[in-house]
């Protein structure tokens, strides 16, 4: 577990790290550099979630990449419910999701820390306005659980 505390808001007691894959950890299906090596870090403190509508079919080669299984979204069901059905599953308050599109809108929302990543693909501009951070890349954001400290400079009121 993961316990930051950011005066001006509850403390953050983070269990789960959920995580959007295109887009957001991979570009056009390769993962990003240094991703791996961050994820492993945050895995002593965090369980970590990859959801994926899966659109360049490499889930399983990102997930073996990162010692994970990829969860798929059921094709032909709205992925932003989908992937909030799956952030309340796990129990909101214990959740820090990152991700960076229109699909990825009511995960930020539902979770206590939605962050967005500014990466190669873009942002949707209501992801952004949803997340509570903004991260240039999703080095940053990764870097923000990692040292918290950071994540308290910016989020402090």
């Amino acid at each position: 577990m993961l316990q930051i505390s950011v005066p001006g808001w509850d403390n953050l007691h983070l269990a789960h790290l959920v995580l959007d894959v295109n887009g957001t950890l991979a570009h056009d299906g390769v993962l990003l550099p240094g991703v791996a090596e961050r994820i492993e870090r945050l895995r002593q403190d965090l369980t970590v979630h990859l959801l994926s509508a899966d659109t360049h079919g490499r889930l399983d080669e990102v997930g073996q990449q990162l010692g994970l299984t990829g969860i798929r979204l059921r094709p032909g069901e709205p992925e932003p419910e989908q992937k909030a059905a799956y952030v309340r599953q796990l129990g909101p308050a214990a959740v820090v999701a990152i991700g960076n599109g229109a699909n990825d809108v009511d995960m930020l929302r539902e979770a206590v820390l939605g962050i967005v990543v500014l990466g190669s693909e873009g942002t949707a501009v209501e992801a952004f306005l949803v997340a509570d951070v903004l991260a240039a890349s999703i080095g940053d954001a990764l870097d923000l659980l990692t040292n918290p400290k950071r994540l308290i400079a910016t989020l402090r009121r």
